[in-house]
C-alpha cells in the first residue's frame, strides 16, 4: 500500500527539509527576483464563515469576522506562474485575493488547480470557470483518478471538460509533480470519507522549504494503522497546515463529535505535546469550522493554541518555499 511507503518516499525522495525555524508567516513579496511562496487565501471549513443557517453569527455584520474555505494559492514569481491548491465555493473571492498578491495579465492566469478531494469546499468553485461564468479556456485541474472519473462523468463538472473550460491532468499518490524550476509538490493518501473520490494531502517543495497540507482527515490514529506517522511527515518539512475543523467535543451541543471523522485540535496538541517546540511550531491549524473558537484571535482557545506552540493559520500570511 502506499501509505506503508510514504514516509520513505518524503524523506528519500524528495530528501529533508533544511531547517527553517519555526515557519512563521513572512510579509511582502510578489516581485521579480523573489522566490516561490504559498498565500494562504481560506482557512475556513468548507461552508466559510459565516455559514449558511447561523443567523446569530456577528460575522454577517463584522466583515473582519468572515473567512473564507480552506484554500493556498501558490506563486512562483520568476516563472510568472500561480496555482491554487483546492477550488472552494469562496472561488472568486479568493482567486481576486491572488490577484492582488500576484497579478498577471490573463484570467483566471492559473497555470493549474490542484485538488485534494469531492467534499463540497474542495471542487465546487470549479463552476466559476464555466459557461455561465468567466468561460475560462482550457485550465489545467490535477485530480486523483476517482476525482478526475467523477468531474469527467457527473454535470455540471462534465460540462467544463466537454467546453474545455478545464483540462484534467493525471495525478498518482507518491509520485511528484514538477510545477516549475523550483517548485514541485507531491499527492498523498489520507484516510477521509471517499463517497466520491479518493482523499488526498499535499507536500510542496521550493528551494529552501517544505509545506505539508492536510485540509481534511479522519484521525490521526486511522492514518497509524495504514502505516503512516504524522510525526514522521513533519519531520520531513518546514511548515505544516492541517485539519483542525473543530476544537473540542463540547463545541456543538448535542452534536457527538466522535461520528464526525476530523482530528479535534485538542486531541491533536495532546498527541504532539511531546514533540521539540520547534516540530511544534511548524503547525497551523485550518480548515475550521464556523463554530470554532480558535478562529478568535482573543478567544481562550486561541490563546490555548499558540501557549502549547503551535499556531492558527491567518487568511493572506505567505510562507518563502
Amino acid at each position: 500500500m502506499m501509505a506503508l511507503r510514504l514516509p520513505v518516499l518524503l524523506l528519500l525522495g524528495l530528501g529533508l527539509a533544511a531547517c527553517a525555524g519555526e515557519g512563521r508567516p513572512e510579509s511582502g513579496g510578489g516581485g521579480e527576483g523573489e522566490g516561490p511562496y504559498i498565500i494562504v487565501l481560506g482557512v475556513a471549513q468548507d461552508a466559510g464563515v459565516p455559514q449558511a443557517g447561523s443567523p446569530s453569527s456577528a460575522a454577517w455584520d463584522d466583515p473582519s469576522q468572515r473567512r473564507l474555505a480552506a484554500c493556498l494559492g501558490l506563486v512562483d514569481p520568476e516563472a510568472g506562474l500561480r496555482w491554487m491548491i483546492e477550488a472552494t465555493p469562496d472561488f472568486k473571492d479568493q482567486l481576486h485575493r491572488l490577484d492582488l498578491a500576484f497579478p498577471v495579465a490573463e484570467s483566471p492566469g492559473l497555470a493549474g488547480i490542484l485538488l485534494t478531494h469531492a467534499h463540497m469546499g474542495h471542487y465546487t468553485g470549479l463552476m466559476h470557470l464555466g459557461h455561465e461564468a468567466m468561460g475560462a479556456r482550457d485550465v489545467p485541474v490535477f485530480a486523483m483518478p476517482r476525482m478526475a472519473e467523477f468531474l469527467a462523468s457527473n454535470g455540471p463538472w462534465d460540462q467544463l471538460v466537454r467546453y474545455r473550460n478545464i483540462v484534467l491532468r493525471p495525478l498518482a499518490a507518491g509520485e511528484s509533480l514538477t510545477l516549475s524550476p523550483r517548485l514541485t509538490i507531491t499527492p498523498f493518501r489520507v484516510p477521509h470519507r471517499e463517497e466520491y473520490s479518493e482523499v488526498v494531502g499535499y507536500v510542496i517543495r521550493g528551494l529552501r522549504r517544505g509545506v505539508l497540507f492536510i485540509p481534511d482527515i479522519d484521525r490521526w490514529e486511522a492514518w497509524d494503522r495504514q502505516g503512516t506517522r504524522i510525526e514522521e511527515i513533519l519531520a520531513t518539512v518546514d511548515v505544516a497546515y492541517l485539519d483542525g475543523t473543530f476544537y473540542d467535543a463540547g463545541e456543538l451541543p448535542g452534536r457527538d463529535l466522535s461520528t464526525i471523522p476530523h482530528p479535534l485540535i485538542v486531541d491533536s496538541m495532546k498527541r504532539l505535546a511531546a514533540l521539540p517546540a520547534t516540530e511544534r511550531g511548524k503547525i497551523r491549524f485550518l480548515h475550521l469550522n464556523h463554530s470554532n473558537p480558535a478562529l478568535a484571535p482573543s478567544s481562550a482557545a486561541r490563546r490555548a493554541v499558540e501557549g502549547a506552540g503551535f499556531h492558527v493559520a491567518e487568511e493572506g500570511e505567505r510562507i518563502g518555499l
